[in-house]
């Protein structure tokens, strides 16, 4: 029987590979507060979970950053959501100031479909902003939110990268699936879109609004674990069609909050047998060529990784 990859092997892993390290473009970072909140709504499976969801990296905020880095992620986002009108400034001020503590990880930010967007969303682009993160089913809004014509104008011209979390999973309501982002695209063709979760469970619809738009593109957080694929297995028949998407499929893994060890995803990426070449685009170059070429030189050369 094959060993489990471990966290602790995880340098080794992505060393094998030949890589610098990890580009994981789906982590999360959030004000203590706010965290705490997310993991009790965790812990409770209420009625957005719907399932048992035991949280397994709960440390502080510098404790979990000194895990990513023993693990070798080298670049990480923080992805703040806001669930509810006017939160968006208060998370997106947080994440700055961590983003300014924290040289690996991407400055992230989010919005709400609220008449103040464009105004903040305006500010952060100009000033330089990497990522933004929306997560519709939690914040309970249409992607084609009237409200959110200007953003999504800003976003397209900017180029600036947004994950969204739009697919059904795991627990959908009337704002998830593709629908509403195929229609924000059919506008907007340019945005550039990071679909969470491959759009699970409508893995199919997703994937094609990758394949027809030049800027939209798929992270893997989840997806090809074994948690996930109790709730709703990813379907073989499109691997090539993945594979055929090359630079668009980038790594993420929702840490810190997984049920299972960060190495899992990495296994389950690595047992689906397409080769050193895709795991070396996913796990590194493909997050690379989309947010820019990994500073390393000055930022990492006291981090220590590997056992």
């Amino acid at each position: 029987m094959t060993k489990s990859l471990t966290d602790a092997d995880v340098p080794a892993w992505w060393q094998a590979l030949g890589l610098p390290g990890l580009f994981d473009v789906h982590v999360h970072f959030l004000p203590e507060n706010i965290q705490r909140a997310v993991y009790k709504q965790f812990d409770q499976a209420g009625p957005k979970i719907g399932r048992e969801w035991p949280i397994r990296y709960r440390g502080t905020h510098q404790e979990r950053v000194e895990q990513l880095r023993a693990l070798g992620v080298r670049r990480f986002s923080a992805l703040p959501y806001a669930h509810k009108p006017g939160i968006a400034g208060y998370l997106n001020d947080w994440a700055r100031d961590f983003a300014g503590e924290v040289p690996e990880c991407l400055w992230s930010a989010t919005f709400y479909p609220e008449p103040e967007a464009p105004a903040y969303v305006a500010e952060l682009v100009e000033a330089g902003i990497e990522v933004f993160k929306i997560h519709v089913q939690v914040g309970e809004f249409h992607l084609d939110d009237p409200l959110l014509d200007d953003v999504w104008g800003l976003l397209e011209d900017a180029g600036t990268p947004i994950v969204i979390h739009a697919g059904s999973g795991p627990v959908g309501n009337e704002y998830t699936g593709p629908a509403a982002l195929a229609r924000v695209l059919r506008q907007h063709p340019r945005l550039t879109a990071i679909v969470a979760h491959m759009g699970a469970p409508e893995f199919r619809e997703f994937h094609e609004l990758a394949e027809t738009h030049e800027r939209t593109y798929l992270d893997t957080t989840m997806v090809f674990t074994d948690f996930f694929d109790l709730g709703g297995a990813y379907p073989r028949d499109l691997l090539p069609r993945m594979v055929d998407l090359g630079p668009k499929v980038l790594l993420g893994s929702d840490f810190p909050t997984i049920p299972y060890p960060y190495a899992h995803q990495l296994e389950g990426l690595e047992r689906l047998g397409l080769g050193d070449d895709w795991l070396r685009a996913v796990c590194w170059e493909n997050g690379e060529a989309l947010f820019g070429e990994w500073s390393a030189g000055n930022a990492f050369e006291d981090v220590v990784v590997g056992p």
